[in-house]
């Protein structure tokens, strides 16, 4: 189990934006944003050493004013920004997430090319960036993004929160902790054990009642996060936020859970 400093992906994007928006820049002694680079993109692809590597669906790129951010494919990702006129930017790296997943081959070539100067190459539709040794990141404008709803959702819990610190399930307890809230319900699993209690939500508070659940022995890690969520679940009310797909549910002394969409309960 791995612990990091960590901002989810769709919770950088929506700070940049709430941080930037409105910020404007100016373009050799001229007033106003460069309007057809700074926004929300969806990364397509690289080409770098002679091949094409197509990119996740959640390889994702936010530029606003002097700052990006977004997510190499599955670790979120932050950067500043220095514009060369409308042809070219810098890019100083900043801090990242540090989590192993399946596109780290994707994310490696990407952390590689998303430094240092980059050509702007505009075309219709479509941005591309492009490094000093000719390769390029191909990016299309990215949908704005639509928040999940609270109930009626499936949710997947992905890490665990205690503060500023977010660590993220080990491996033999990802993927089965979940649980929708429907009609002043929540059930679903505490990772081993299936649980159902009487869910109440308040503006951004929502509160548990007891949890009725099956008895099975759970050992390991898998054990360990169940006893983790069900604290939690039993601490009295909890603040919820959704960003985009993903689910924080913090008590009051700083420990929670995060969680992703999965799809819409039948």
């Amino acid at each position: 189990m791995r612990r990091y400093r960590y901002v989810h992906a769709s919770a950088a994007l929506a700070a940049l934006v709430l941080a930037l928006t409105g910020c404007g820049r100016s373009e050799e002694g001229g007033a106003g944003p460069l309007s057809d680079v700074e926004g929300s993109w969806q990364v397509e692809s690289l080409t770098t050493g002679g091949r094409t590597m197509h990119a996740p669906e959640t390889a994702v790129l936010e530029i606003r004013h002097e700052k990006a951010g977004g997510n190499y494919g599955c670790n979120g990702f932050g950067a500043e920004i220095v514009f060369e006129g409308t042809s070219a930017l810098t890019v100083t790296p900043g801090p990242a997430t540090l989590v192993g997943c399946k596109n780290l081959d994707f994310e490696k070539e990407l952390t590689k090319l998303f430094k240092g100067r980059l050509t702007i190459d505009r075309g219709p539709g479509r941005l591309t960036l492009k490094t000093a040794d000719g390769s390029t990141i191909a990016m299309t404008p990215r949908p704005p993004a639509v928040d999940a709803p609270l109930t009626a959702t499936e949710w997947t819990v992905d890490a665990t929160v205690n503060g500023d610190t977010v660590t993220s399930l080990p491996l033999e307890a990802g993927g089965k902790a979940h649980f929708v809230i429907t009609d002043g319900t929540a059930a679903g699993s505490l990772g081993c054990n299936r649980f159902s209690a009487k869910a109440t939500v308040e503006g951004s508070m929502l509160t548990f009642g007891p949890l009725t659940s099956t008895r099975m022995a759970c050992e390991g890690q898998v054990g360990a996060v169940e006893r983790a969520l069900t604290d939690l679940f039993g601490s009295g009310p909890l603040t919820w936020k959704i960003q985009d797909r993903t689910l924080t549910l913090t008590a009051p002394d700083g420990n929670g859970l995060t969680a992703e969409a999965a799809s819409a309960a039948e």
